[in-house]
């Protein structure tokens, strides 16, 4: 669990300012040949990770209630979207339940907060990502003014019971914040509007929301604390380099499908037997 318990995050109060965004926990250096040496390592997570997720499904298939939900909160340009198409793309699809929380819409908004997240939560056996979650009627809503101070409060405290009711359940949460500095993701903006392939990624509101940069990261240090509990721990992954997010979302999660001791599941017949009724069917 080496890359797990070097990115947990400790109880109490949260600086960011004070985690390093280049850092790279359990890896040894940053030079090219790292970098190319971290691809060399995701391909051989990725190897295990398939072998264990597909443990983790059949089990499921078999009646086995557990299952695995990769939360992703960041900054915009932070890199949740490429996590999800190249950490958990290392995967099998089909045991892969992939959600985006973009606003409420007004039929959602008839519901509490949680009601849209709980429709989207995974199966027995599968692997549910989460790219932004019921965290933002956190961060957002305390930003803009969205919900008041009193039901902000109310929601933290709504959260924590429910992720202690999903563990409870068999969901093992793996809550992930990708942490970036505001004039990396200005770089990352400006090589969208530089490059005509990435100008669909690009969203003029972006400029908008770096206005609040700062009540951003108070309103991120908050939730972090308050959330922040044993059976459901924040993880705090440095975003600056590519190459180290997705090896550590990836070396994460692997350590996680580690953790759950799976094993295949044992044959409801007789194998000899059926091997002998296919070879007289031949």
């Amino acid at each position: 669990m080496a890359f797990t318990e070097a990115l947990r995050l400790h109880p109490g109060p949260v600086d960011l300012s004070t985690i390093d965004t280049k850092a790279t926990p359990e890896w040894p250096g940053t030079s090219s040949d790292d970098k190319a040496a971290a691809k060399e390592a995701l391909f051989e997570v990725g190897v295990e990770l398939a072998d264990l997720q597909e443990r983790l499904y059949a089990r499921g298939i078999e009646g086995d209630q557990r299952r695995v939900l990769l939360v992703l909160q960041g900054m915009d340009t932070t890199g949740k979207g490429g996590i999800v198409r190249d950490a958990a793309g290392l995967m099998e699809p089909q045991g892969l339940d992939i959600a985006s929380f973009k606003a409420p819409t007004k039929a959602e908004k008839r519901h509490d907060f949680l009601w849209r997240i709980e429709k989207r939560l995974p199966g027995p056996g599968k692997i549910g990502v989460f790219d932004r979650s019921h965290y933002e009627d956190v961060l957002i809503a305390r930003v803009h003014g969205f919900a008041k101070p009193e039901e902000i409060e109310r929601r933290y405290g709504a959260i924590n019971d429910f992720e202690a009711g999903l563990v409870e359940s068999g969901v093992t949460i793996v809550k992930v914040m990708l942490h970036a500095t505001k004039e990396r993701q200005a770089e990352r903006l400006m090589a969208r509007l530089e490059d005509p392939t990435k100008y669909w990624k690009y969203n003029p509101a972006d400029i908008d929301e770096r206005e609040h940069w700062d009540a951003y990261q108070e309103a991120y240090e908050i939730a972090l604390e308050r959330t922040n509990t044993s059976v459901a721990p924040w993880l705090v992954v440095p975003a600056h380099r590519k190459w180290y997010r997705k090896l550590a979302v990836a070396q994460v999660l692997l350590e996680t499908l580690r953790g759950l001791d799976l094993e295949w599941p044992a044959p409801d017949f007789d194998v000899e037997a059926e091997k002998k009724r296919l070879k007289a069917s031949m």
